[in-house]
């Protein structure tokens, strides 16, 4: 009976073939390897082979030094690619900024032309001495314009001839008086005549200088781009000056003393601004230099 049943337990051995089979009292049989028909030797007795295969999440210390090495030359490639695009960066934001200050002050460089005493009209006569003028040449017209009634009512025989003759040299002396050869004479105070017409010559000639200073371009518009130097320039009190300007018309415009003084109140702010803007590119063209950026310290080209 018990050769039966070990004959049996060979041939189930047999038909089974290459499954593995649990046996009492000792572990499963391990499957066959790849390629061979039945159990290794090893297995056959039961004993199992060390594997050498690393386990799964498990990495040998040759690729973990080829896996360290690679972050770690891609993360400095980063680092100076990084740090060459912010400095290409840098350096054409540097170049743009020299080239608008350039631009800026070669528009804007007549403004170191004015003529502050010109514009500023310091010989003006003032109201109060226009209207002490104007209050003496009308006593002088009235008192010629009576002497000549006084002699036309003679020759009518409304008044008597000695009186006509009196009122005759009365007007002819009064208007000798008006000469300016002989006011001179018996005053130093100027006419009503001079005083305007001083007024007339200092706004003709400040216009002149206006003219000159704004060109065929204009130049209070084109200072306005300065602002960002004097927040004055954007002041609402210069918006029409920037609207003449623009359209070339700003000289002609110009035909009061108020007009005149805002004109020289803009070119002071604007002259600040240029000041300002100068001492910008400067210190950028230096920062260039100390960077070694020979395009952005490249010096601007001769005007012509």
């Amino acid at each position: 009976m018990a050769e039966n049943e070990s004959v049996r337990q060979k041939t189930s051995d047999t038909v089974r073939g290459g499954e593995p089979l649990l046996r009492r009292g000792r572990p499963a049989d391990p499957p066959p390897e790849a390629g061979d028909g039945g159990w290794s030797a090893d297995a056959a007795t039961g004993t199992e082979l060390p594997d050498n295969r690393p386990e799964r999440g498990a990495t040998s210390s040759v690729d973990r030094l080829e896996t360290d090495d690679i972050p770690a030359s891609d993360q400095s490639v980063a680092e100076s690619s990084t740090g060459e695009d912010s400095q290409n960066i840098e350096k054409t934001l540097a170049e743009s900024r020299q080239r608008k200050l350039r631009l800026m002050l070669r528009q804007c460089d007549r403004v170191v032309l004015l003529d502050f005493d010109l514009l500023a009209l310091p010989d003006w006569p003032d109201n109060y001495t226009v209207a002490a003028a104007r209050r003496n040449r009308d006593i002088w017209l009235f008192g010629a314009l009576l002497a000549a009634v006084v002699f036309l009512s003679g020759l009518t025989g409304f008044v008597p001839a000695w009186l006509a003759g009196g009122g005759f040299g009365a007007f002819v002396i009064i208007l000798l008086l008006g000469v300016p050869g002989i006011r001179r004479l018996y005053t130093s105070r100027s006419s009503y005549l001079d005083l305007v017409i001083r007024r007339k010559r200092l706004l003709r000639d400040a216009r002149k200088h206006v003219e000159h200073l704004e060109g065929k371009e204009g130049l209070v518009w084109q200072c306005a781009r300065m602002a960002e130097f004097n927040s004055t320039l954007k002041a609402t009190r210069f918006s029409e000056l920037l609207a003449l300007s623009e359209r070339r018309v700003l000289a002609r415009n110009l035909t009061r003393r108020e007009h005149i003084r805002l004109y020289l109140i803009y070119l002071l702010e604007a002259e600040k601004a240029y000041t300002r803007a100068q001492q910008a590119f400067f210190e950028g063209h230096q920062q260039a230099i100390d960077q070694g950026w020979s395009s952005v310290a490249v010096e601007p080209e001769d005007r012509t």
